[in-house]
């Protein structure tokens, strides 16, 4: 890979290897934070008296902000208010800057803001914490995969992807432990001050190491414009021409930085909205991530009354937990085994998706227990196994350049159209049916949506634009593209 002096293509002590551990580090961090501000550790509860006149008192963040259910609810959402502000804004700037340094950037704030959750003093101050939060992740969100993908063995790409996003189940499922331990153990605050010691060398890491670069970005992007401007500019000999163009370049630099990336961002946010592809994928993204955000808040209740479960948190935990974990990998395995191409994704996407929607609706119309248990499980299972394959689209379908951008998008997309307003809109339905088995039927059914919406994509004219050069590179640019971006990563793919 070419660094930003254009020196070396393989810059300081990462190897492919190495940067899969850490990235999965940091997403797993990501997730355990998440985690942990929602176990009961960390999150507690209001004190309570009895009508006898005993008090207990309050634990954890609700108890000691004397927070109301609606100020607790808003602290396990906030950070998604700066994770969906920012990660358009990251990737946007990634045109710019060194992607590498922007990883680096948001890591910091995220670490200053994890050690400010720790010292909050009140609900604005942890709540703006919380927004900060999710800022720093937004570059790690939208810059990591396109790493991964770049680096990834040939044969490997989506397993490897795969592996990087496992870390958000098994984040997620090692918070509430670990929250729950620290917070009980010793305090609240002590559980985010640990996230933010755990953290730390990591952005250290991204401004202290040498950079490494991104295939489609060309090294120093916006220096050598202005310096390739400057210079057909003198190159005209027109004294007037030469004097107007210093002008623009110098006296106002700032507004024209501005305007450029707003321009540039409005430019690739029209050829993703017009990629057919991309637009079917997110769609169907769309449709998933609302039963899934549906079904992480409100499966535990409809469990307990359906079954009456004593143990439905621990039993739809594990479940997603296991499934979470196993079918993510298979996926990912499963699709470089048949050959990872835009096709075949869209094939197991809907396949998958529609053979889980049928085991996990069967579950819920299922009388017994165990009978629940075991065909919810299977259905959980073929459910998460989309999660690489649907990242691979993402990846794949856009130019280079445009990844960042197409992965920040399509997180924004998620959440903002998926699952922020399914577990409302779903509460809404319970009220008016007020049958929990009818309202996870219909829930479950949405499943079908998305399958659908991804079996369009398989018959969509798509093509693989990872290798395709980006019409703005010079040719000296597409050539240094082409170079292996980490030391081993070539060797790997072809003994792959």
């Amino acid at each position: 890979m070419a660094s930003e002096s254009g020196q070396s293509p393989n810059p300081s002590w990462f190897t492919p290897k190495r940067l899969l551990i850490i990235f999965c580090i940091i997403n797993m961090l990501n997730y355990v934070d998440r985690g942990a501000i929602a176990s009961n550790g960390v999150n507690g509860s209001l004190a309570t008296c009895t009508e006898s006149g005993i008090c207990t008192g309050g634990s954890g963040i609700q108890g000691d902000f004397n927070l109301n259910n609606f100020q607790d609810g808003v602290l396990s959402s906030a950070f998604m208010v700066g994770l969906l502000i920012a990660s358009p804004i990251f990737a946007s700037l990634a045109k710019s800057h060194n992607p590498f340094r922007l990883i680096g950037v948001g890591l910091s704030v995220w670490t200053i803001a994890i050690a400010g959750c720790g010292s909050s003093f009140d609900f604005w101050s942890i709540a703006i914490c919380r927004m900060l939060v999710g800022v720093g992740e937004a570059s790690f969100i939208s810059l990591a995969a396109p790493f991964i993908d770049d680096n990834a063995p040939a044969a490997q790409k989506t397993a490897w992807l795969a592996t990087f996003y496992m870390c958000i189940p098994a984040g997620t499922a090692l918070g509430y432990v670990y929250g729950g331990f620290v917070g009980s153990q010793f305090n609240w605050r002590v559980a985010f001050w640990v996230e933010a010691i755990l953290m730390l060398p990591f952005p250290i890491l991204g401004f202290v190491m040498k950079p490494l670069q991104l295939k489609g970005f060309a090294p120093s992007e916006s220096e050598q414009a202005l310096t390739s401007t400057e210079t057909n500019v003198s190159e005209t000999g027109d004294d007037d021409m030469l004097a107007e163009g210093q002008a623009l370049i110098r006296g106002s630099k700032s507004t024209s930085k501005f305007w450029n990336q707003f321009t540039r961002f409005s430019k690739d946010m029209q050829e993703l909205l017009h990629d057919q592809v991309y637009v079917i994928n997110v769609l169907g993204y769309i449709s998933y991530n609302f039963v899934i955000g549906a079904y992480s808040y409100w499966g535990p209740k409809a469990g307990y009354s359906i079954y009456h479960m004593n143990n439905a948190d621990l039993l739809f935990g594990g479940i997603t937990i296991v499934c979470g974990i196993l079918g993510t990998l298979a996926g990912g395995l499963f699709l470089d085994r048949i050959s990872s191409t835009i096709s075949n994704a869209f094939k197991l996407l809907s396949v998958a998706t529609f053979l889980g929607a049928i085991f996990c609706l069967v579950a819920f119309l299922f009388r017994s227990l165990s009978g629940f248990i075991v065909l919810f499980s299977i259905g959980e299972l073929l459910i998460f196994v989309t999660q690489a394959p649907v990242n691979y689209v993402s990846l794949r379908c856009v130019k280079p350049s445009l990844r960042p951008l197409s992965m920040a998008i399509s997180t924004v997309s998620i959440h903002v159209f998926g699952d922020v307003p399914s577990s409302p809109l779903v509460g809404v339905l319970q009220d008016h049916i007020n049958d929990w088995r009818k309202t996870a039927v219909c829930l479950t059914s949405v499943f079908f949506l998305a399958a659908g919406i991804w079996f369009i994509g398989i018959f969509l004219r798509s093509a693989d634009r990872y290798n395709g050069d980006d019409e703005d590179q010079s040719a000296t640019v597409r050539r240094e593209k082409m170079k292996p971006l980490l030391e081993g990563s070539s060797d790997a793919s072809n003994q792959a």
